[in-house]
């Protein structure tokens, strides 16, 4: 009995030993793997969300050698290579046989890579990339196309000869504030002109304003500092506006802020009931300015003092009884005119300072009369009609047939507005105008742009529908927007960077990364509905180029 109990005990013990050494081994596993579970938790951590640009070179180079870089064919098809030297000037042969010195080419094919823009667009080091694109975009050989002289009957406005000197004080004006600006003396020297007065004396049959004008720093910066003498409601429009005055006789067109400039569009709100938005104004010239065109007057973003700068100094007795003080206490005023003029839509500063698009005024009508133009793409203004042109697929056919569409450079010319208000998303584009001396041969004024740039989110393809319908493009036009497509000439980069340079910027960005984006987006809709008119007429076999090749015209121009 003692035996068998010496055995039991020995057998307990060996037992629990052995389950002493099990327990210890999984002790150990389990330790094990939670250490190796932290160092890979840690690896991980550490690696980036993103895989690394490449380089500038291999972007480059893979958007050379890519099938889907963008397509043209035939006698419209754009420069062969974005990699060819831009320092070439002895005229280097386009493959379709066509001449243009210093030109960038860009290889086609039928598809178009999607545009992407930069996440998280902050800091110094971004900004003076944006600016560096800027600069190199403006400097490329498409912006600086030789042109000839202008003739003298180009200019829209001349200096009169000189005057005997018993009539001299014809060409002496005096200020209003002398204290400020002492006597403004005029004569047939430039240097004597004001800023105003040089860009009205620089407009041309082509356009407003030269591409390197050392006069527009001067203008923008007048706009944008220079004192208000004078404020009064200007007539007419469906929105308030009103004209500042300056102490050298230079005039302005204010029109308030309304809204904030983050905030869209309401969907429900028909585009002919949509406020006039204030940074509408100021992103539609400097964009304008990057596609090359020079059709917006200069506008430049200021902060304007309600009870300094208007209702001290205006002369316009209905516009003063408009004023009061918010519950808040706020200064506001409504003025009058067709729609929002009242206290429920009335303009407040906070509580005086008042943000405002300044955009130089054009000459007087006296000097320059203007003529007005009914679009033929003009849309109904209607809850419940449609225009001719979204019922009749071969619009553009009897478009073309009626003057003064039928010859010259006026549809091109239109399309070009076309392209410029589909990329803010511009549905108000009822009449444009042009200088009335310059007869049909001239450029479109690419005026009133409040209701641009509404609604990022959605894009309208109809305001693209004479593109569509019609097929034609400059080819000036088109090569520039396939070159702002390219990476190291971002559309929404480029515009970044102007943009940066107004005044108000200072307070917050003047457009919102969004409606950056929807550049990108839109660009890319307007190269892939050329390419479709391409195809179209390659499909048909013939007929009408889709390119007008304006760049040939002018080197033949410029070559006599």
């Amino acid at each position: 009995m003692l035996q068998k109990k010496g055995t039991c005990f020995w057998m307990s013990w060996h037992m629990c030993r052995r389950s002493r050494t099990i327990c210890l081994l999984l002790a150990f596993v389990t330790v094990f793997f939670h250490l190796l579970l932290t160092l890979v938790s840690v690896s991980i951590h550490h690696l980036p969300c993103d895989a690394p640009l490449p380089p500038r070179t291999h972007v480059l180079r893979d958007l050379a050698h890519a099938n889907t870089s963008m397509g043209t064919r035939g006698n419209s098809e754009p420069p062969a290579d974005s990699q060819t030297d831009t320092s070439n000037k002895d005229g280097t042969k386009h493959p379709n046989g066509n001449a243009f010195p210093g030109k960038l080419y860009v290889k086609g094919s039928k598809s178009i890579q999607p545009m992407q823009l930069r996440a998280g667009h902050n800091g110094n080091e971004s900004e003076e990339t944006d600016l560096l694109k800027l600069k190199a975009l403006f400097d490329h050989p498409l912006y600086n196309v030789p042109r000839p002289a202008v003739p003298e009957d180009d200019w829209l406005l001349k200096v009169k000869p000189k005057v005997k000197r018993s009539e001299r004080t014809s060409q002496m004006w005096e200020s209003d504030t002398l204290e400020e600006s002492g006597d403004v003396q005029w004569n047939r020297s430039s240097d004597s002109h004001p800023p105003w007065l040089r860009f009205h004396l620089g407009i041309s049959r082509w356009e407003l304003y030269p591409h390197h004008d050392p006069n527009m720093e001067l203008l923008i910066q007048q706009l944008a500092a220079h004192q208000i003498v004078s404020a009064v409601q200007k007539s007419g429009g469906t929105q308030l506006k009103l004209v500042m005055s300056f102490p050298n006789y230079g005039q302005a067109l204010f029109k308030p802020k309304k809204q904030e400039r983050d905030e869209e569009t309401n969907y429900n709100l028909y585009y002919f009931s949509d406020f006039e938005r204030h940074n509408a104004e100021i992103a539609a010239f400097h964009l304008d300015r990057i596609l090359g065109y020079r059709r917006i007057p200069p506008v430049v973003g200021r902060l304007v003092d309600v009870v300094k700068e208007i209702k001290d100094v205006t002369t316009d007795r209905k516009l003063a009884k408009t004023f009061f003080n918010s519950p808040v206490g706020n200064v506001c005023f409504y003025g009058q005119c067709s729609y929002y003029c009242s206290t429920e839509h009335a303009i407040c500063g906070q509580p005086r300072d008042l943000e405002a698009p300044l955009a130089v005024m054009l000459p007087d009508l006296s000097m320059a009369t203007r003529r007005t133009w009914r679009s033929p793409w003009r849309r109904s203004y209607s809850r419940s009609k449609l225009a001719k042109w979204e019922t009749d697929p071969d619009y553009c056919a009897s478009v073309k047939k009626t003057a003064p569409y039928d010859k010259g450079t006026r549809l091109v010319d239109f399309m070009d507005m076309v392209i410029l208000d589909f990329l803010m998303s511009n549905m108000d584009r009822h009449h444009y105008e042009t200088f009335e001396k310059f007869g049909n041969g001239t450029f479109l004024l690419h005026l009133d742009n409040g209701r641009a740039f509404g609604r990022h989110s959605k894009d309208e393809p109809s305001i693209l529908a004479p593109l569509e319908q019609c097929c034609r493009i400059r080819r000036s036009t088109w090569l520039r927007l396939q070159l702002l497509s390219l990476p190291q000439y971002h559309i929404s980069d480029v515009m970044r960077a102007s943009l940066s340079q107004d005044l108000l910027h200072k307070v917050a960005p003047l457009l919102s990364e969004p409606h950056l984006a929807a550049l990108s987006r839109r660009l890319k809709i307007v190269l892939e509905t050329v390419v479709r008119c391409q195809e179209r007429q390659e499909k048909d076999g013939g007929g009408e180029d889709v390119i007008y090749d304006d760049l040939d015209n002018l080197k033949q121009s410029t070559e006599q």
